[in-house]
């Protein structure tokens, strides 16, 4: 996988709209818990990735370090001969001063190669620098993006199950609206008050039939006054 698929990916997946895309989703719970997924496998691999380009930016850097090393160690080394060179010649043994010019040569042109490589490695070492920096700052956005994504998948739960509650309650309440027990209790108190009114009415009739009873009494306690009084008159 190229660097630059990698950091088209963090930077997509960074930059995407969780609001909108929930908005879309006919089941945000499951899109959210598929986009957690999706998220920490795509962090898994790009970690991995960078990582990589990380390793072998580390390594061009070494090989960078050897370079400017062995130039600066080739210099001393064609410093050291020349000296010779100049000794030796100095007193009188030309062939082995040109000996030492003809090493001091050699260890020039290992230094001004070595010099060479280094600078030739010092763009690329540059580039690649960034690609990790701008690497590392996408993996901190998509890490920043799947924390922002568990706590909406959270808060989505919640409020799913806050509003199943609710729905469950409104579901009583109108269940109980339309069997509203006060009207049982109505139809019980008018029927308690029915058979008050038929005691009463019981009550008005066992009334009035003792009245009856008593004045037949009164009547009968009449005549016999009545029939005593004619008796005496005839006497």
């Amino acid at each position: 996988m190229s660097k630059q698929t990698i950091l088209g990916r963090v930077t997509q997946l960074a930059k995407a709209n969780i609001n909108a895309l929930l908005d879309q989703a006919e089941d945000p719970q499951k899109m959210l818990d598929q986009l957690i997924r999706d998220y920490a496998n795509n962090i898994a691999e790009a970690e991995e990735a960078v990582a990589t380009t990380i390793g072998n930016l580390r390594l061009m850097e070494q090989d960078h370090q050897e370079d400017v090393a062995a130039a600066k160690e080739w210099g001393g080394k064609a410093l050291a001969a020349s000296r010779k060179a100049d000794e030796l010649r100095g007193g009188g043994r030309t062939d082995e001063a040109d000996r030492f010019d003809n090493l001091a040569k050699v260890a020039l042109g290992r230094q001004l190669q070595s010099e060479k490589e280094a600078r030739t490695a010092e763009p690329t070492i540059a580039a690649q620098s960034e690609v990790v920096s701008k690497l590392r700052t996408g993996l901190d956005q998509m890490k920043a993006k799947l924390g922002e994504l568990r706590a909406k998948r959270d808060e989505l739960v919640a409020r799913a199950k806050s509003a199943e509650a609710q729905n469950t309650m409104m579901d009583a309440v109108k269940s109980i609206d339309v069997l509203d027990p006060t009207s049982e209790l109505n139809r019980f108190e008018e029927k308690v008050r029915r058979e008050e009114a038929r005691a009463m009415g019981k009550q008005e009739l066992a009334a009035s039939s003792l009245d009856a009873q008593f004045e037949e009494l009164d009547g009968l306690g009449d005549s016999a006054e009545v029939e005593a009084r004619l008796a005496a008159l005839k006497r």
